[in-house]
């Protein structure tokens, strides 16, 4: 005797959800389920919107951000950004919190990841030569490096310092140190030196 199981559709909705971050087996049927029992319509909806998505995004040709296929970003396309501050992330992502911060008027650039030899990524799996090439163009710029604190970010940020010293820029380094509303209690040695480097007058 056969066991009951979902129809082969389900089934293979099930495993492509479950393939999504932060989803398990259970949570990927759930999800599939509630589509068929409640939101047939949000399914096609959903359907429609990821289709969108996959057909017509894509990076953005100068510094990697999300944009429509064939088109800047809207950044790189905005003619009051500031193109003498350029803001250096490992991944499209990092730039949204960025820009919802509300204080930086310059432009980015995306490298792909960053530097981590164990991980099979090398100085020329990322964007660098792009960002080199950028910082040839602007003159006079400066460039903030906003890589991760871990061991492959300030290795990354190592690197990058070397590449670009022979160029007409100032290279600098996203601030480092006490979380806003944290005791200092609670924070580990390496972030306590950061902010003891980084103190400023008052």
């Amino acid at each position: 005797m056969k066991a009951q199981d979902y129809p082969q559709p389900v089934q293979e909705l099930i495993a492509r959800l479950k393939r999504m971050p932060g989803v398990g087996t259970r949570g990927a049927e759930r999800h599939a389920l509630w589509f068929l029992q409640h939101g047939r319509q949000d399914a096609r909806a959903l359907a429609a919107a990821l289709t969108a998505a996959a057909d017509e995004v894509a990076a953005c040709p100068r510094c990697g951000f999300f944009a429509m296929k064939g088109e800047l970003c809207t950044a790189c396309s905005d003619p009051t950004r500031d193109s003498s501050l350029l803001c250096v992330v490992e991944q499209p992502t990092d730039v949204l919190p960025i820009e919802r911060c509300g204080m930086f008027r310059g432009l980015y650039h995306c490298l792909g990841g960053k530097i981590s030899p164990l991980d099979g990524i090398m100085p020329e799996d990322l964007t660098i030569a792009q960002l080199t090439e950028r910082v040839r163009a602007a003159q006079n710029c400066e460039v903030i490096l906003a890589v991760g604190s871990d061991v492959e970010g300030e290795a990354t940020a190592l690197y990058l310092a070397e590449q670009l010293a022979g160029l007409n820029c100032r290279v600098t380094r996203l601030a480092q140190g006490m979380p806003a509303g944290a005791g200092l209690g609670q924070a580990d040695a390496v972030t306590l030196m950061r902010a003891l480097e980084g103190r400023r007058g008052l």
